[in-house]
This record gives C-alpha cells, structure tokens and sequence, in this order.
C-alpha cells in the first residue's frame, strides 16, 4: 500500500468515484457563481459594497463566496436553505408538532426535509426581492430600472438559489462529506488567495515587514491548531451496559462505553447569532442618515472596546442558548434507560439527565470562551499587524469543521474497503462516535 495519502484515496474505486462526482459539482457551483444578472454594471456595484462590510451584507457575501457582491446568478447561495433548516430546528423547542417529526426516524425527517425544502422557495424569493430593491437604490447600477428588471431578478435568484440546494443535496446522497457545508467551505476558500495576495502586495511595497509577516504566519498555523484541537475535544462520560439475555440462553456481555459531550457543541452557530446582532447599528447607519445611528455605528465598530466586549459576551450567551435548543439531556437520559445502560453511581431517569445537564453547563463555559476568543483574534491581528489578510473565527471554524468531517468520512470508507486509512498518523478520533447522541 502506498504511503502518499491521495494515492490510499484514488486506490479505492468507490471512493475516488465519489471525489471525482463532489469536484465536478463544485466546479459547477463556481463557475454559476461568476456569472452576473442580467442588465447590472458590476463596477458600481462593487464600489457601493465596499461601505457595507461590517453590516449583513458583508457576512452574507462571505458564506457566498462573494456572490452578493458580484450579483452573480448564484448569489444567495445556500443560505436560504440554512435559514429554513436553521428556523424548523429552533421551531421544534416550541412547536411540539416539529419535534414529534424529528423523532419519527427516517419518514418523519423525510416530511420535515420537504417542509424545509418549500421554505427555502418563498425565503429565496423574499431575498431576491429585497436584493433586487436594493440594486435599485445604487446610482449607475442597474441599466433599466423597473417591473422588468425587479421580476428577471427575482426569478433568475430564486433559481439560482433552488439550484445551489439540489447542488448540495447531489453531494451528500452521492459524493463525499455534507454538501451543504462543502458549498459554503469552497465560497469560503474562494476569498483566501485574494486576501493572501494582498498581504503580500504590501509587504512588497514596504507596508509591512518581514518580522510581522513572520509573525502573522504563526499566529494563524496557532490559531489554526487551536481550533483543530477544540473541535474535537469532548468531555467523555462513563456508561455501564450490564449483562444482558438476548434469547435462546445467549447472553451479552457487560459493556464500558462513553457518551461524548463535546466542548463545542454549539459549533458556529453562536458566532453566527452574534455577528447578526453585533452589524444591526452598521447596518441602520448604512441606510438611514440619522445622527444617534452613526454614532452608535461609529461605537460598534471592530477596533473599539465596546465592540469587543459586546461580541464576546452575546457570543457566550448564544453558546449557552444554541446548546440548550439541540440538546436535551432528559431524552439522553431515556435513550439510555431503554438500552439498560446507566452511569455509574448516578441513578437512572431524572437523575441522570439533571448530572448530564451538570456537565454539559460546565463543559460549555470553556467552549463558549474559546468561541469568543476565536472570533475576535482576526481583529486583534488585523490591529496589531496592520495587514489586508483576514481569516474570520466564522470562516475558520467552518472551514476546520467541514474538514475534519470529510476526512473522517473517507477514513471509514478506505477502512471499510479493508484498505489503510487515508492518514496513518493524526487520525481523526471522537468525530462522528456519539453513540447515544
């Protein structure tokens, strides 16, 4: 067997099948992303984008790649469908009905997925109207105002965005890792090697130095490393699994199992509810010529304390609030009495699920000031550097999320195939084995 790492994936027909579909895919996904609506002069565009970083506009631009900027056919992206899987995940904490779906196993997750699907429609073309109000309210950038112009937009959008939702929905049935996130990955990506030239662009012309160069290169392999690691760290509870009669005299061994509470359960989401709420006084600004919003604007902006302090803490408070709504330690609990496991020294039932919850609310204090952390160290490093790169904490997590997921997809498919893992050092623990999760 091969020691180089592509030539283990390329070796097993299904795999390099299954990456060769997902790179066709995203080829198409790029090459749709570049192309422009109709009747728009991209340039004024881009110049009216360039005083909407720090508002909605800018975060959104950056989960498409730069499509919004751009006005591409493709510009809204996956989102529309992030927003509706998003809306029905936290509908379920209310809506007994939703929860009771999701619960049904594999029919239940089936009429929820269409539920989501016809909900990612009416929010693409709700979006594609709103964008299109808004190409309209730039001088110089929209040819031939009007019904005609507003109406191919909306459609053209709403397309795009129904196409972009097949695109990712083709990647997981067919290809390898989770299309949805593979899609944001690849737009994500798109924008480093621009930030990178950048970088070095003034470092040749003198802006920057070559200690701050070097020193920006460490930050980031550090950054980098550390968010690695928090992925994948878990808080690991013991389960005892008793001896067990199966039938016909056969009896089943005691097990010692674990169920994993990860540091980070919440993933991006949090830095995501946060960056939303932290750009609404940019964004107000942008729009609205009042004197008390450009003030709060101008107090709200990356460089200054109150920005920091304010992102840090509503980035904590989300941490504790997404956990909470996709983790529910009374139903672990009960999964665990149906299967007759328990923890040792903690009582089944109640018990359990008030120790699990104990936990849990101590396992997410660290993870929620690690996310804090992680999503202001960009700021500090562009301060502190005076350097054009940027790699957000939002961008980074999904980025190393997306990753791990996918190499540790490949990983189980090689050794299922009974060929060597596609890393033979570094391999990927904890990811996808919560058992009872």
């Amino acid at each position: 067997m091969a020691n180089n790492p592509v030539a283990n994936l390329l070796r097993a027909p299904e795999l390099k099948e299954k990456i060769l579909f997902t790179l066709f895919i995203l080829l198409i996904y790029r090459t749709g992303a570049h192309i422009t609506v109709p009747g728009l002069d991209v340039n004024s565009l881009r110049a009216a984008f360039g005083s909407l970083q720090n508002t909605f506009f800018g975060i959104y631009d950056m989960f498409v790649g730069g499509g919004l900027s751009r006005a591409t056919i493709l510009a809204l992206g996956i989102m529309p469908y992030i927003s509706a899987s998003i809306m029905f995940q936290l509908l379920a904490a209310v809506f007994p009905t939703i929860e009771k779906l999701q619960k049904e196993g594999e029919d239940g997750r089936k009429k929820l997925t269409q539920w989501t699907r016809y909900t990612t429609v009416g929010l693409s073309a709700a979006q594609a109207y709103g964008y299109s109000v808004f190409l309209q309210s730039i001088p110089g950038a929209v040819s031939n105002p009007g019904f005609g112009f507003m109406f191919t937009t909306v459609t053209v959008l709403t397309v795009g965005a129904i196409f972009v939702m097949w695109l990712g929905e083709q990647i997981t049935e067919r290809g390898i890792g989770n299309g949805i996130s593979l899609l944001i990955t690849v737009s994500i990506l798109e924008t480093f090697p621009r930030a990178m030239a950048g970088t070095w662009e003034s470092f040749t012309l003198g802006e920057i130095g070559v200690f701050s160069l070097l020193m920006l290169g460490v930050v980031v392999l550090v950054v980098t490393a550390g968010v690695v690691a928090m992925t994948m760290a878990a808080r690991k509870i013991p389960v005892q699994i008793p001896r067990k009669v199966v039938g016909r005299g056969r009896i089943r061994e005691g097990q010692k199992s674990f169920v994993p509470l990860r540091v980070n359960s919440a993933g991006v989401m949090p830095i995501i509810f946060a960056q939303s709420f932290i750009v609404v006084p940019g964004t107000a600004a942008a729009f609205v010529d009042l004197g008390p919003l450009s003030t709060l604007a101008d107090m709200f902006q990356p460089t200054t304390i109150t920005y920091n302090i304010t992102y840090g803490l509503l980035i904590i408070f989300f941490t504790y609030f997404y956990t909470a709504i996709i983790f529910n330690p009374v139903d672990l609990a009960e999964n665990l009495k149906k299967q007759g496991a328990f923890i040792p020294a903690v009582k089944p039932g109640a018990r359990t699920a008030e120790y699990i919850d104990r936990v849990r609310t101590r396992v997410t204090l660290p993870g929620s000031i690690y996310l804090a952390i992680i999503a202001l160290v960009p700021f500090w490093i562009l301060g502190f550097f005076n350097v054009q790169f940027f790699f957000g904490g939002t961008s980074l997590l999904i980025v190393v999320g997306v990753g791990l997921d996918t190499v540790q997809q490949a990983q189980q498919l090689l050794l299922l195939r009974h060929y060597d893992g596609f890393m033979k050092k570094g391999r990927v623990k904890m990811r996808g084995r919560q058992r009872y999760m």
